[in-house]
C-alpha cells in the first residue's frame, strides 16, 4: 500500500471541507499499520480513502500497485458492528460475502449482455436461456453452502461455535465485535481495514481482545490498517504506528515498533492489565511472564509508546491557540 500526496475532502453546500492533506505512507504487503491522533484528525476519512467510499481530492492512494483503493480489494469492520437484528450471527457472517459474491454476479451477467451471448440468451427466453438459468441456481446454492461452511469454521476459531444461531441482541459487546471480525474475513480481502475494533470494550474485555485479535491477524495473513486511540494497543498490535494531526490532519509522525511475533505474544499474554477472573468465553493466550527476551522487548514497546505520546502532546499543544 503507498499513499503519494494523499489528500481528502468532504463536499460541503459552499465548497470543500479538507481533512487530509499530502499523507505519504509506505506499508510492505502483510505488514500492520496502526493510525492515532485525536479525535476529527482524518483517521475514519483515511480508512474511507482506502476502502474506495471516498475519492482522493489530491495525491493518489495505491493498493497493490493500483490507484484505484477499495475496488473489491479491502475488507472494512466500521467502528459500530453493524450487525443486523433480524439475522443469526450465522447469517450476520455469511450476509457480506453473499452480497458481494451477487454483485459480482450481476456484473458479470452485465458483461455477458453486452457481448450479446450467454446471458442475453436468458432474456429471450430460449432453451439456452433456461439451461443458462438453471446452471446459475445450482452454482449459487453450492457456493450459498461452501460460504455458510466457511462461516461456521471462522466462527468455531473465534469461539462462537455454540451461538451460531443466536441474534446479536442476546450477545456481549466481545461476542458482537468478534462476529463483524469474522464477517470482515469472509470477504478474503488482501486489506483489511479496522476502525477501532475493540474501542468501545470495557477495560478488562479489551485487555484480553487485544491478545485474541493479535492471534487472528497472525492466523488470517493480510495486509492490515487499524485505527485506534489506545497508543500502547497500536504500537503493541502493529509493525508500524502513524500520527496524524491538525487541520486538515497531515502525517506528523511514524515508527517503526521492531518486535518479533513471539515477543508480541508475549507482551500481549502479560499485558497491562490483570486477566479476568473465571474462564474466557473465547480462545486465549496463555500467560506469559515477561523476563529475558520479553523484558528487552517490554523496554522497545514502552519506547515506542512514549515516543508517540510525546508527538501526540506536541500536536495537541500546536493546536492550542495563542
Amino acid at each position: 500500500m503507498s499513499l503519494r500526496g494523499l489528500g481528502a475532502a468532504y463536499p460541503q453546500p459552499n465548497g470543500e471541507s479538507p481533512v487530509l492533506s499530502g499523507v505519504d505512507l509506505e506499508l510492505a504487503p502483510g505488514e500492520r499499520l496502526a493510525v492515532v491522533g485525536a479525535s476529527g484528525s482524518g483517521k475514519s476519512t483515511l480508512l474511507h480513502v482506502l476502502a474506495g467510499l471516498l475519492a482522493p481530492s489530491a495525491g493518489a492512494a495505491e493498493i497493490d500497485g493500483r490507484a484505484d483503493a477499495g475496488s473489491g480489494r479491502a475488507a472494512y469492520m466500521f467502528q459500530d458492528d453493524l450487525l443486523l437484528p433480524w439475522k443469526t450471527v450465522l447469517g450476520n457472517t455469511v450476509f457480506a460475502a453473499s452480497v458481494a459474491r451477487a454483485l459480482g454476479d450481476a456484473v458479470a451477467r452485465g458483461v455477458g449482455d453486452a457481448g450479446g451471448d450467454g446471458a442475453g440468451d436468458a432474456h429471450r427466453g430460449g432453451a439456452g436461456g433456461a439451461s443458462g438459468g438453471r446452471r446459475r441456481l445450482s452454482a449459487g446454492r453450492r457456493g450459498r453452502t461452501a460460504r455458510e461452511a466457511k462461516a461456521r469454521g471462522i466462527l468455531q476459531e473465534f469461539g462462537l461455535g455454540d451461538v451460531l444461531d443466536e441474534l446479536p441482541g442476546r450477545l456481549s459487546g466481545g461476542m458482537r465485535q468478534r462476529v463483524a471480525l469474522a464477517r470482515t474475513l469472509m470477504l478474503g480481502r488482501g486489506l483489511g481495514l479496522l476502525d477501532e475494533p475493540i474501542g468501545s470494550l470495557d477495560t478488562l474485555t479489551r485487555a484480553e481482545m487485544q491478545r485474541w485479535l493479535l492471534d487472528v491477524m497472525e492466523a488470517h495473513p493480510a495486509t492490515w490498517v487499524l485505527v485506534t486511540h489506545d497508543v500502547r494497543e497500536a504500537a503493541l498490535l502493529c509493525d508500524q504506528v502513524a500520527v496524524l494531526a491538525g487541520r486538515p490532519a497531515r502525517l506528523e509522525h511514524a515508527t517503526r515498533v521492531e518486535l518479533s511475533t513471539a515477543e508480541r505474544r508475549d507482551l500481549a499474554a502479560a499485558g497491562p492489565h490483570q486477566p479476568a477472573a473465571g474462564p474466557l468465553p473465547y480462545p486465549a493466550l496463555p500467560a506469559q511472564p515477561v523476563a529475558g527476551s520479553s523484558a528487552s522487548a517490554a523496554v522497545t514497546l514502552e519506547r515506542a509508546v512514549t515516543d508517540l505520546h510525546r508527538h501526540l502532546s506536541a500536536a495537541a499543544a500546536a493546536a492550542v491557540p495563542a
